[in-house]
């Protein structure tokens, strides 16, 4: 059997709410289905059941240290269609406060940010496979935006999008 795709990702949360709020007032997911410490949620042209699921485990609970202290799961990335969809999630990120980072890995073009508890995802757009050669896959730089969006377009269809 194959694997396809990721389909969802559960996260332990300090504040259910506080957490949901943020996915759903930044990202612009959808609550599927709430409970008092738990939320399923859907990014907004899914088709998942869910692609989120958060779960509280109390204002007690200490910051992780996956990468610097133990081992564990980095980030999850979420895409996008479009680099005009990554230009506002860009300027979303940003006035909330949760942008820390972006960078542009050739293929893909992503901005990292991180959620209430300082867990860290991306959104990220991939080249359409009929435009990358080996300069695009061997490029790692800054992300440029404007640049790309110069190069590529603001509406074309990225590779997953398809």
């Amino acid at each position: 059997m194959a694997i396809r795709g990721m389909n969802h990702a559960v996260l332990w949360v300090r504040d259910a709410k506080v957490s949901t709020d943020f996915y759903v007032d930044v990202l612009g997911f959808r609550i599927v289905h709430r409970t008092p410490k738990a939320a399923f949620l859907q990014a907004p042209d899914s088709v998942n059941d869910h692609d989120l699921g958060l779960f509280e485990i109390g204002p007690e609970a200490e910051l992780s240290t996956a990468g610097t202290g133990q081992v564990g799961l980095y980030h999850v990335a979420w895409e996008v269609a479009t680099l005009a969809d990554l230009q506002d999630y860009a300027s979303r990120l940003e006035a909330a406060g949760a942008l820390v980072g972006s960078a542009d890995h050739g293929t893909t073009k992503g901005l990292y940010a991180k959620d209430p508890d300082g867990l860290e995802f991306e959104v990220c757009w991939l080249v359409p496979l009929e435009l990358v050669d080996d300069s695009t896959r061997n490029h790692r730089g800054d992300l440029d935006l404007k640049a790309d969006i110069a190069r590529y377009g603001a509406a074309t269809v990225g590779a997953g999008s398809r």
